[in-house]
C-alpha cells in the first residue's frame, strides 16, 4: 500500500508502527516522503493511493478520495501564526498589513484559508499581495525583510523568535474564539476505487498505530529522529505533544464540525467550491 506523508514528527510518530509493521493485519505501507504542498497537488492529480494532504484541499478531490476519520492533525492552541519583524513601530493588529506583502506556504494549505478568513476579518482594506514561498524559506525572507509578514506553521510556533520576528496574530486563536471548534489541518485520504471493506481496514490499521505510539513513545523515537532533520529533539516532542492528541485517533462529532464549518465559510468566502452533501461521510 503506497502512501505518502511528510518528515514531521507528529506524522512519523502517528505511522511509525504501521510503516514498520508492527500493527496486526495491517496492510504493508511503501511511505514516501514529501511537503504537505506537494501531497496536495498528488491528489489533485490523483496520484497516489493514501495521503496526508491539507484539509483545505479537500473540496477538489474528494470524487476520487474518502477523509479517513483518523490519522490526522486537528487540535487547539496549534493555529498558523502570522510573524512579522519586532520594530517597535506596528500596532500588532491586522491593520498593519494592509497593502503588505505576506509570504504563505501555500494557497492550497488550511493554514492559507485560515489567513483568509481572519483578514476578512481583520485587514480592512486587505493585505497588498501573498507570495507562495517553501516554508523553510518565510522566517527568513520576513527576518531580512524580503517579505513584510509571513504565514508560519508547525515548528515555528516554538522557534521564531530565534529570527528575531514577533508574533503579529495568530490564526488558531482567531477561529477558536469565532466557532468554539479545534483548528482543522491536516487530513488522511484514502482512493475510493479501494472499496469500503479495505478503507475500514487503512482507518483501524492507523488508530492502531497512534495508539500503539502514545503505549511506548519510546519506539518511535529513532523514525522521528532519522526525519525530523536538524530539529531539536525537544523542539519535536512539543511539536508532537501539540500536533497528536484525540482527534487523531477519531475525528468525532467536533472534528467533523470543525472540518465542515472551515469548508463552509471558505466557500462561503469564494475560496473553496462548495462541498457536496455526504463527501465527508466514510464508509
Amino acid at each position: 500500500m503506497d502512501i505518502a506523508y511528510s518528515p514531521c514528527p507528529n506524522d512519523t510518530f502517528v505511522f511509525d508502527a504501521w510503516a514498520h509493521g508492527r500493527v496486526p493485519e495491517a496492510p504493508p505501507l511503501e511511505v514516501t516522503f514529501a511537503d504537505i504542498d506537494v501531497t496536495n497537488g498528488m491528489a489533485e492529480r490523483g496520484e497516489g493511493t493514501v495521503l496526508k494532504v491539507s484539509y483545505a484541499v479537500l473540496p477538489w478531490v474528494l470524487d476520487e478520495y474518502a477523509l479517513l476519520p483518523c490519522g490526522g492533525a486537528l487540535g487547539r492552541g496549534c493555529g498558523p501564526l502570522v510573524l512579522t519583524r519586532d520594530t517597535g513601530t506596528g500596532t500588532g493588529t491586522g491593520a498593519d498589513l494592509v497593502g503588505r506583502t505576506v509570504a504563505v506556504p501555500s494557497e492550497r494549505s488550511t493554514a492559507y484559508l485560515l489567513f483568509r478568513l481572519w483578514a476578512a476579518d481583520r485587514v480592512p482594506g486587505g493585505v497588498g499581495k501573498v507570495v507562495v514561498m517553501p516554508f523553510h524559506e518565510i522566517m527568513p525572507a520576513v527576518r531580512d525583510g524580503v517579505v513584510d509578514a509571513g504565514l508560519v506553521i508547525h515548528e515555528a510556533r516554538f522557534t521564531y523568535q530565534e529570527y528575531g520576528l514577533t508574533r503579529l496574530a495568530d490564526m488558531g486563536e482567531h477561529w477558536e474564539e469565532t466557532t468554539g471548534l479545534p483548528i482543522p489541518l491536516g487530513a488522511i485520504i484514502a482512493k475510493r476505487s479501494l472499496g469500503a471493506e479495505r478503507l475500514r481496514l487503512l482507518a483501524a490499521s492507523a488508530r492502531a498505530s497512534v495508539r500503539m505510539a502514545w503505549d511506548d513513545p519510546e519506539a518511535s523515537r529513532p523514525y522521528v529522529r532519522e526525519h525530523a532533520q536538524e530539529m531539536d529533539p525537544s523542539v519535536a516532542d512539543r511539536h508532537i505533544g501539540l500536533y497528536v492528541n484525540e482527534f487523531t485517533a477519531d475525528l468525532g462529532p467536533d472534528g467533523y464540525a470543525a472540518v465542515r464549518g472551515l469548508l463552509t465559510r471558505a466557500a462561503a468566502e469564494g475560496l473553496v467550491p462548495a462541498l457536496a452533501p455526504g463527501a465527508l461521510d466514510f464508509p
